[in-house]
């Protein structure tokens, strides 16, 4: 909703204008995601035990609570440093604008309904990730995903820090 927001009132276009800030919000994200995916890597070589929860066992309302937030942070930082989100908002969001209206007001509607389309998609991929929780947590289940998924964000961060393109 943020970048939605921003390519309404323009900041996107900022981005799309110039091969500066676009760069540093690249190299931005690219930091970040090398941090994320080393932080699993680091995760999955340490010593200690994975902690698994237990098939059926329900995990302490703080911790639950804690983790939503702290997953939901993930999420929003690694979106708001990628700036191709930006850049998609104001390559689409234009084109629905009707003559007439308010840019601000359409955008932020049209930005809203994708958000609710995302909502409902990503609810679907988590009712769906239901079914195989008992293999999702399992130690060994854990250490693999954490592994592959360190691994490419540190190869995507690497390759989008050093792609000259961008």
């Amino acid at each position: 909703m943020i970048w939605g927001v921003a390519a309404a009132v323009g900041v996107s276009a900022l981005l799309a204008a110039s091969d500066l800030a676009y760069r540093v919000l690249t190299l931005a994200g690219a930091a970040y995601m090398v941090w994320l995916g080393a932080t699993f890597l680091w995760k999955t070589m340490r010593k200690d035990k994975i902690p698994a929860r237990p098939a059926g066992e329900a995990a302490g309302v703080t911790s639950e609570r804690n983790d939503l937030f702290k997953g939901w942070l993930i999420g929003t930082g690694t979106n708001l440093l990628n700036p191709k989100v930006g850049v998609f908002y104001i390559a689409t969001i234009p084109q629905f604008i009707p003559a007439g209206t308010s840019p601000l007001l359409v955008g932020v509607l049209l930005a809203g309904v994708h958000c609710l389309l995302s909502m409902a998609w990503f609810t679907l991929l988590i009712f769906g990730s239901g079914y195989a929780a008992r293999w999702l947590q399992g130690v060994r289940s854990i250490r693999i995903i954490d592994s592959i998924t360190g691994s490419v964000l540190v190869g995507f961060g690497v390759k989008l820090a050093l792609d000259p393109a961008h």
